[in-house]
């Protein structure tokens, strides 16, 4: 936890406060209405900070640990490594950024909610997206999308795991992440093989006209402010 408060945000503050509360009460109004009365920050602020309460806060947190790992990856040297020993870091990165297993686990059951589950989704696919762009991800097609699909299983499994690993170093959750790795990598490589085949390519070929309009989905370039 930062305790320089002066040089934190409003947002940041009543987080961390936030942090303190969430083993014993969760992602919930009442930690928010804690972590505001610690936090000495407006009321009225911080409420517009996190509008729905506890789930912002969960969102938050979530987007910090995200941070944590794009600034750590930039500050590492990755060229040696494999590609797939890259991603492995990187979500190595993101699990390290984590302080208290119990944050996450309150995240976990409360985005296993219906009302959440879209909001924790969304959540997961965008460390994806982070960790894909910090590794210089250049695709704009519709692999885009499978690769950000296949590493967002990948780090669900990997978390869920993680959560109850109580091994030296978390040394079996680094051993599941490559099994996972090693499991979507032979995949592709028998993805690959039967779309060379020529039948398959004769099965594909319409399919593959389709996908080929499948594009990685861009800002609007009529926003206010931009040229």
């Amino acid at each position: 936890m930062n305790t320089d408060t002066e040089a934190q945000s409003p947002a940041d503050q009543v987080l961390d406060a936030a942090l303190m509360h969430v083993p014993f009460d969760g992602w919930t109004e009442t930690t928010l209405r804690a972590a505001i009365a610690d936090s000495g920050v407006d009321n009225a602020l911080a409420r517009s900070l996190y509008p729905r309460g506890g789930v912002d806060l969960a969102l938050a947190y979530h987007r910090r640990g995200d941070a944590m790992m794009r600034d750590r990856l930039a500050q590492t040297d990755l060229v040696a490594l494999r590609y797939r020993d890259r991603i492995a870091t990187a979500i190595r990165f993101r699990l390290e950024a984590i302080e208290d297993k119990e944050a996450v686990r309150r995240g976990a059951t409360l985005f296993a909610l219906p009302n959440y589950s879209a909001d924790g989704a969304r959540a997961v696919w965008g460390t994806a997206d982070a960790i894909w762009s910090a590794l210089g991800d250049s695709s704009r097609d519709i692999n885009w999308y499978t690769k950000r699909a296949s590493l967002s299983a990948v780090y669900s499994a990997t978390v869920l795991f993680w959560l109850g690993d109580d091994s030296l170093n978390h040394q079996a959750t680094w051993d599941f992440l490559d099994r996972r790795i090693e499991g979507v990598m032979q995949f592709e490589k028998a993805k690959a093989r039967f779309q060379d085949n020529p039948l398959a390519k004769l099965l594909l070929a319409g399919p593959k006209k389709l996908m080929e309009k499948v594009q990685k989905p861009m800002a609007p370039d009529d926003l206010p402010g931009r040229w």
